[in-house]
């Protein structure tokens, strides 16, 4: 059976999907997590056959080809992401591997799915707005849902116990990337200091640099600065903070530089990100 083919994806997306009983065949090349929502679905990745249910998930790196068919009536929300669009530490994705998810996750999932359905954008009066200025309108407000929704299933999926990796591999590997995300998000607004944070591993620096490069993927002030970014999208969400607490509270030295990370990263300044209609019921048209 031959594999879907998949046009480039260069930003992280969430969608609801239902599969047919058909068994079909897919393979691409960004990472993806099928986490499971209504009714449920068979996968196999790599020779290894799992269910997803509303209870569990799938972890597929990019390049792994995977064989799936639903069971029934079902709906599953899948996050598409590509390597580098969000703060993921790369050894999640070591390998395909389906996992069990909490009730946390569960509730998050479920709260995204309703947004998944909710997420259109309010109709823009043909008497104020041209075509184009609407196109772009569009194309903003799905983009803020994606960036979104995506960020927090990441951090969720991140920190929950059981997709950490198992505690007997990240002993063999010498370093707990769930353990080092938590401690860069609970340190956001301070400069980052690589010696305390080797200290707080057990290594010195220079291993600990090298360590982290493997685990991550990239340095650790990079992997920071994605995370910085990644956070001010949930903090943005809450009108009571202004723009200068948000770029402040995500370690950001002033809000023209957090301002600036930020257009270069989403494509919209965060003032105009915030500005966008909200995302729920009354945003229906």
């Amino acid at each position: 059976m031959n594999p879907h083919h998949h046009a480039p994806v260069t930003a992280p997306g969430v969608a609801l999907r239902r599969y047919g009983a058909a068994e079909a065949t897919d393979l691409h090349d960004f990472h993806q997590i099928v986490l499971g929502l209504d009714g449920a679905m068979e996968m196999t990745v790599d020779g290894v056959g799992e269910r997803i249910d509303c209870c569990s998930a799938w972890l597929i790196p990019a390049g792994a080809q995977h064989d799936y068919a639903g069971i029934g009536e079902n709906c599953q929300l899948v996050l598409d992401l590509p390597a580098t669009s969000l703060a993921v530490p790369e050894r999640l994705f070591r390998a395909a591997r389906a996992v069990r998810i909490d009730p946390a996750l569960t509730q998050l999932v479920q709260q995204i799915a309703q947004q998944a359905v909710l997420a259109v954008p309010p109709r823009v009066s043909a008497d104020s707005t041209d075509f184009a200025a609407s196109a772009d309108f569009t194309a903003s407000y799905a983009r803020r849902f994606h960036w979104d929704a995506s960020a927090r299933l990441c951090a969720a999926v991140i920190a929950q116990t059981g997709i950490e990796g198992g505690a007997a591999f990240e002993a063999a590997a010498g370093l707990d990337y769930a353990r080092i995300d938590r401690w860069l998000r609970a340190h956001l607004a301070e400069p980052l200091r690589i010696a305390d944070l080797a200290a707080h591993c057990g290594f010195g620096m220079r291993r600990f640099h090298q360590l982290f490069i493997e685990a991550f993927g990239e340095t650790p002030h990079r992997y920071l600065q994605r995370l910085r970014l990644d956070t001010a999208l949930t903090l943005l969400a809450d009108p009571r903070r202004s723009l200068i607490d948000v770029a402040l509270e995500v370690g950001f030295g002033d809000q023209s530089a957090f301002t600036h990370a930020f257009t270069r990263r989403f494509g919209l300044a965060p003032g105009q990100w915030r500005t966008l209609p909200p995302q729920d019921s009354s945003a229906r048209p």
